[in-house]
C-alpha cells in the first residue's frame, strides 16, 4: 500500500477509536426540574461500531506491503 494511504488510515483509525471510546464513556443525559428527573439512556451500539471500524483502520494501516 502507498505510504500516504497508510498514514491516512492510521490517523483516521486513531481518531475513530478515540471518538468511539469517548462516546461510550460520556455520562447519560440527565435533566432535573424540581422533583421531575428525566434520564435518557444512550444506545452504545454506534460506539461499538465506531471502535470496530477504527480498530480495523489501524490494523489495515499496519499491514506490510510486498517486499
Amino acid at each position: 500500500m502507498n505510504k500516504a494511504i497508510k498514514t491516512v488510515l492510521l490517523i483516521t483509525g486513531i481518531l475513530l477509536l478515540l471518538f468511539g471510546i469517548y462516546s461510550l464513556v460520556i455520562p447519560e443525559t440527565q435533566i432535573s426540574i424540581g422533583n421531575l428527573k428525566l434520564i435518557k439512556v444512550h444506545d452504545n451500539s454506534s460506539s461499538y461500531l465506531t471502535i470496530g471500524i477504527g480498530f480495523l483502520a489501524v490494523v489495515l494501516s499496519l499491514i506490510k506491503g510486498k517486499s
